[in-house]
């Protein structure tokens, strides 16, 4: 790792460093998914998890007005599982099928490479920018893809607040400080009061950048956002900074650019975010129940009805690691974004 002249940042410039780095970030080289990675997502735990998402799609499509032109955007599409199955499930819908443009972004030029060989023969178009797509009605799906960007993180002591820096002037010898920092310029910065009740402030500011530009992509063109991922719902913000490899919690600081670093989202906090925008609604729960009214235990039944035994226990086996209390089912959260005026609540 070379970093000439760089010994302090900020832990949001360190994270960046060690995720996206051309030379040596953690997603620029390396597939982490699946077993041979460092964790597995929903889509690569069943399909099953991507069919209830496809469904949702094409019933949120119709509460649009079925438009004969509209946006699919996946944010962070990992090794392109779920953009397999949802095209795979579109098929059996050829009206919406030909209306959607497929879209999917994303960062890693080594994610890239593998989604275009697993959707070799699918019309996709690949952006880095989401404001430069089609001004048409327009559905994000975000799973997992908040939780991987780098965070920010500020203390209150007494009356002034310390922001966590890292210090990487020794490899050998990477660790974390503090600097005496003005909230109020970060609060500036991101146009939102983050600082309001808190002891604690944890939060992406390119998170938020991206909840603000998509929001207004939906205000002024209709649609919305399906954002799954890990988190919690308190008012009170929590230190949630993690690191992942091999499917275990690692030390952050240790073996940079090998392990993945991470974070639980704050819900209420994008809550609070959104409404200050006004003019949009939202929709909030766990992917236990998301998937249940999705009916995802019928969709089970369905497919399994003439396997042998292994095959439908595997089956449910994968199924329950998607809703139970105990694994993802309560972690994970699912919210929706859309226009004030559409009631669509699928799922919710």
């Amino acid at each position: 790792m070379k970093l000439k002249n760089i010994s302090n940042i900020p832990l949001d410039k360190f994270i960046n460093l060690s995720l996206y780095d051309k030379k040596f970030g953690y997603y620029m080289k390396k597939n982490p998914f699946g077993k041979q990675g460092d964790f597995i997502t929903a889509p690569n735990i069943s399909r099953l998890f991507s069919e209830m998402i496809a469904i949702w799609v094409v019933s949120f499509w119709q509460s649009l007005g079925s438009p004969k032109k509209f946006n699919l955007i996946e944010l962070g599409a990992g090794n392109g599982e779920m953009m397999k199955v949802l095209i795979e499930s579109f098929r059996n819908f050829p009206i919406f099928l030909n209306s959607c443009n497929f879209i999917i972004h994303e960062k890693s030029p080594y994610l890239i490479k593998l989604q275009k060989k697993k959707l070799i023969n699918s019309k996709i178009a690949w952006v880095s920018n989401i404001n430069k797509i089609k001004k048409i009605p327009s559905i994000f799906v975000a799973n997992e893809f908040f939780d991987s960007m780098a965070i920010k993180q500020f203390k209150k002591r007494g009356n002034f607040w310390f922001e966590k820096f890292v210090n990487i002037k020794d490899k050998n010898n990477v660790f974390f400080f503090e600097k005496k920092f003005n909230i109020k310029k970060a609060e500036k910065k991101i146009n939102f009061n983050i600082s309001k009740n808190q002891n604690f402030i944890e939060y992406s500011e390119l998170g938020l950048d991206y909840l603000r530009n998509i929001s207004k992509l939906i205000k002024k063109n209709t649609g919305g956002i399906l954002i799954i991922d890990y988190g919690y719902n308190s008012k009170k913000m929590k230190d949630t900074l993690q690191a992942v490899s091999n499917h275990k919690i690692a030390n952050i600081l240790h073996n940079i650019g090998s392990i993945d670093i991470t974070h639980n989202i704050n819900f209420d906090l994008f809550k609070k975010f959104i409404n200050k925008m006004g003019g949009l609604k939202i929709n909030l729960t766990t992917q236990k129940n998301f998937l249940i009214n999705m009916e995802i235990k019928k969709r089970a039944e369905i497919i399994s009805k003439n396997l042998n035994f292994y095959k439908k226990a595997d089956i449910y086996y994968r199924l329950e690691r998607l809703i139970n209390e105990k694994q993802m089912g309560n972690l994970f959260k699912v919210m929706l974004i859309k226009n004030q005026k559409n009631k669509f609540k699928l799922g919710f």
